[in-house]
């Protein structure tokens, strides 16, 4: 039978964007906004508490993302806490294609792990990540939230996969939050059943690009995330970040659709102040470093 630590557990969780361009549902790169959760076994029910992005709009039940997802990884422990008293201060936009579900899964099964004494005995990292991934249904956000930096992941068979991979120091982000969001489901629905294989192998060819760009070539970056399998297609859904990425790109900057979109991921090398900028009317914008730091216990 497991038992629980005393008092309450704090993780926090950084927001990612995936795909970067080319690398469709298999690159992710964690960025500096942080969601914080906390959470502590009580003697019966259920409390929720939830404060900044989000706070209007998600339940706060047993069916809150972070709630559901702190089940499953008590039940992959075979504990059951007899009350949880929860609390979310969200950082990151929901809806916006940074990665807000992933933050909640990620920081909800590493809550549940730290509440169980010996957690980490019952439920290692890699577990920890593959039942994160099998709540998303994908991996290209959970696995930056968890591990931190740019990861390459993927499914190989039956199981996940998540590489790290290095990023230059010199790299960083300036990320455009529009003021609406795009569902996610939305934005897939978009996306034709079929591609020329003259793109496919651009595509492919650019992904590749990419991690050596990231890695220490940013001067690729431009030609590196040019995309050719989702973006332009779901252009009716988000015609003003097209916009955005067509505008900054004819400028050089190696802009993109961050995860389903609509925000706009700039990659920056020293050009921070300039390109917050060209941030359109109404939109908020953050000039971010990539997170080396993933899901995080403690203060």
């Amino acid at each position: 039978m497991a038992t629980f630590v005393s008092g309450p557990v704090r993780v926090t969780v950084p927001a990612t964007s995936a795909n970067l361009g080319p690398g469709f549902d298999s690159l992710g790169l964690a960025l500096s906004l942080r969601d914080t959760l906390s959470a502590e076994v009580t003697g019966e029910g259920l409390t929720v508490e939830v404060t900044g992005a989000g706070a209007d709009d998600v339940p706060l039940d047993e069916s809150h993302l972070v709630v559901r997802s702190m089940r499953a990884a008590f039940a992959a422990m075979d504990a059951e806490p007899s009350g949880l008293t929860l609390r979310c201060t969200n950082v990151i936009p929901h809806g916006r294609g940074l990665g807000s579900s992933s933050a909640a899964i990620v920081g909800g099964v590493t809550l549940a792990r730290a509440l169980v004494a010996g957690g980490q005995l019952l439920l290692d990292d890699e577990s920890l990540f593959r039942l994160a991934a099998d709540i998303e249904g994908h991996p290209d956000n959970v696995a930056p939230a968890f591990y931190g930096g740019f990861v390459i992941s993927g499914r190989e068979d039956d199981d996940w996969y998540a590489v790290p991979a290095g990023v230059d120091p010199r790299v960083g982000a300036v990320v455009y939050v529009p003021p609406t969001p795009v569902e996610t489901r939305v934005a897939r629905g978009l996306l034709p059943e079929v591609v020329p294989h003259a793109d496919a192998a651009a595509n492919s060819g650019r992904a590749a690009l990419l991690v050596a760009a990231l890695a220490g070539r940013p001067e690729h970056l431009l030609a590196a995330t040019r995309d050719y399998l989702h973006q332009e297609q779901r252009e009716p859904a988000m015609p003003e970040s097209l916009a955005l990425v067509h505008a900054l790109r004819a400028d050089g900057i190696a802009a993109v659709v961050s995860g389903a979109g609509p925000t706009v991921l700039a990659f920056t090398a020293g050009n921070d102040r300039e390109l917050v900028a060209r941030a359109p009317r109404g939109w908020a914008c953050h000039a971010l470093s990539v997170e080396a730091a993933g899901a995080l216990v403690g203060d």
